[in-house]
């Protein structure tokens, strides 16, 4: 069975091992370059002829190993070509900021999001700064967060105070009965027990012209002895007798007349045959 990746090599038949001879070159002075493949790591210009590359370009570059370090990390240098002029664009990496840096041969484009002070590199003392500016600003926030809760808490307070001050009020201003007694109540009691007087005296007034009524009619009534009509009631008698009971209500049936609506639309009917 042959094996699926063959190890042999093969050896032509003038094949003389004795011809080869070790021999030592030079090292490679300057820094050490290799090709590879990459892409572009953020969208840059052609500063020779404008072509826009955008990020995640492919290109064969050149990477080469400075002697620059940033805490004993290596920095590359890479090399690649614009794709419409063929010039030379040269960017490395910056460890420091976690980015690449474009060197020469294209220009990088805005990015507010990676820019700090304004596009210009921060020093040590610009960063401190920076940060100690955002710290005062954050107690600056948290201040006023506490002022604004202060200013609740001190608005809840007050209406408070001013809900216990409003039910002792009520307290003084209530009646032995345990009523609230005030001007306002005071005066729609009034007008109540006014408003009932007139109408119990309206209703006295109806009452006494009815009975006034009644006694004319018993007075003016003549009854004569002898003539088998009974004795003359009193008023007393009159206001006690009931009052008389309601006619017995009938069922007979009605029957109604038809009318006669052919007369109405002009039709005359013959008269029957004998």
């Amino acid at each position: 069975m042959s094996e699926r990746k063959v190890l042999t090599k093969y050896y032509p038949p003038d094949f003389d091992p004795s011809k080869i001879v070790r021999s030592r070159a030079p090292k490679q002075a300057g820094p050490k370059v290799q090709t590879v493949r990459l892409m572009a790591p953020f969208p840059m210009k052609c500063t020779a002829c404008g072509e826009y590359i955008y990020k995640g370009r492919k290109f064969n570059a050149r990477k080469e190993t400075t002697e620059e370090k940033y805490y004993s990390i290596p920095i590359y240098r890479f090399y690649i070509r614009c794709t419409r002029c063929s010039g030379e664009i040269t960017f490395k990496t910056d460890p420091k900021n976690m980015d690449y840096e474009c060197e020469r041969g294209a220009k990088r484009n805005t990015e507010p999001w990676r820019m700090n002070g304004g596009g210009k590199q921060e020093s040590d003392e610009e960063r401190l700064d920076r940060l100690e500016r955002e710290e005062e600003e954050k107690n600056a926030m948290q201040e006023l967060e506490t002022k604004t809760l202060d200013a609740k808490r001190e608005m809840a307070v007050a209406d408070a105070l001013d809900e216990i001050r409003t039910r002792n009020a009520r307290n003084e201003r209530m009646g032995k009965d345990g009523l609230e007694v005030t001007v306002a109540r005071e005066s729609i009691d009034e007008e109540k027990r006014r408003q009932e007087q007139e109408d119990e005296e309206a209703a006295r007034r109806a009452f006494m012209r009815r009975h006034e009524a009644m006694e004319e009619i018993i007075e003016n009534v003549d009854y004569e002895a002898g003539e088998g009509l009974a004795p003359p009631f009193t008023k007393e008698q009159a206001l006690e007798m009931p009052p008389p009971p309601a006619p017995a209500p009938t069922f007979k049936r009605v029957v109604k007349k038809k009318k006669d609506y052919s007369g109405a639309l002009g039709i005359k009917k013959k008269p029957p045959l004998v």
